[in-house]
């Protein structure tokens, strides 16, 4: 209850009986209007006293003469609020940079990930290269498990994607080159265009859409909930224990799921040839005719540089989460967006490469 006296020349503000968040919110209006000039500020007659009456007491303005309740209790509570507001205040944000600071903070920002996405992948050749030395130091438990997730599991996607690219290769190609009576040289086109280029790359978007997130999100929760930190703890290295099983297994596996995807894409064109009206034996011989070994090879070659690009950004963006509630989530996109990243790049750069030495 708040009453407004008059001692004198000075005015009292006098709180009594209980003063909990339903009288606060009752009498906040009144008491700021009431605490002008000089007055005094009764509140022994309080008996009961919450964090929103302490409030109301803490936030009149002025510096007036304190009465401190006389029941012990509330003259504790009130005590606390004022000292706790009576700390230290947290620092100020901190000013927004000029325009070219803002351009350089963040130039320096992109240099120091660049720097530690460089000692990351150096610290895992270094700790891969050790295990090859002393492969009875790789925990092979490990390795086949992830080779059974980042293989085994993708195979009927891969087998699926394979298939439906094959066919749709074959019947669009159908459609110009029925104009000058070419639907022969349909199967070469398809079967190189597969072995060079598709199917390794279709492979690789289909690991780093299923194995890199998983990647990401497994070590990111990892690091969450410290674990990562316990190993280094106990005296255990996270890049053997944790990094390089995985950059292995997908870089072993991808070969493979390229391999299935070219095979299954030349399938179902096949499968579109023999509606043309073109058999199985006339596909065959055309890609047996241009279709090389090196092709091969080097559509293998571009799938195994990708596996172990998209294993490296999966564990790198894992590892590198942060401790918030959004973390894993954002490791797992930042995966799944490295990881095509570096296939677009790797793919190009190989483009160069086979053009330069006639591959």
């Amino acid at each position: 209850m708040l009453e407004t006296v008059q001692e004198g020349e000075r005015r009292v503000l006098r709180f009594s009986g209980t003063l909990d968040a339903e009288a606060a919110a009752r009498d906040w209006a009144a008491a700021q209007d009431a605490a002008r000039g000089a007055y005094v500020l009764d509140a022994a007659g309080v008996t009961r006293l919450d964090a929103a009456g302490a409030a109301l007491l803490a936030a009149l303005p002025g510096e007036p003469e304190w009465r401190e309740p006389r029941d012990d209790a509330a003259r504790a509570a009130l005590r606390r609020f004022r000292e706790g507001l009576a700390a230290a205040k947290p620092a100020p944000s901190p000013a927004p940079l000029p325009f070219v600071a803002r351009i350089g903070a963040a130039a320096i920002g992109r240099a120091t990930q660049w720097r530690d996405a460089t000692a990351f992948l150096g610290e895992t050749v270094l700790t891969g290269g050790t295990l090859a030395l002393r492969p009875w130091r790789l925990r092979l438990a490990e390795l086949l498990r992830h080779l059974d997730e980042a293989g085994m599991r993708a195979f009927p996607l891969c087998i699926l994607l394979g298939t439906l690219i094959g066919v749709i290769l074959a019947f669009q190609s159908s459609i110009p080159m029925r104009q000058f009576g070419a639907e022969i040289f349909i199967p070469q086109l398809v079967a190189i265009s597969l072995t060079r280029e598709l199917g390794p790359l279709l492979a690789g978007i289909v690991l780093a859409g299923r194995t890199a997130s998983a990647y990401a999100a497994e070590l990111g929760t990892m690091k969450v909930n410290e674990e990562v930190d316990a190993l280094t703890t106990m005296g255990l290295d996270p890049m053997a224990w944790l990094v390089v099983p995985r950059v292995l297994a997908a870089g072993l596996v991808m070969p493979v799921l390229s391999l299935v995807m070219i095979v299954t894409g030349m399938a179902g064109m096949a499968l579109v040839m023999a509606s043309l009206g073109y058999p199985p034996v006339t596909v065959a011989s055309q890609v047996r005719q241009w279709l090389q070994l090196g092709d091969l090879a080097g559509g293998l070659a571009k799938a195994l540089a990708f596996g172990l690009a998209i294993g490296f950004i999966g564990c790198r963006a894992g590892l590198g989460a942060g401790r918030g509630p959004r973390a894993v989530g954002d490791a797992a996109t930042a995966a799944v967006v490295g990881g095509i990243v570096a296939l677009v790049v790797l793919d190009g750069v190989f483009a160069v490469l086979f053009f330069r030495l006639g591959w």
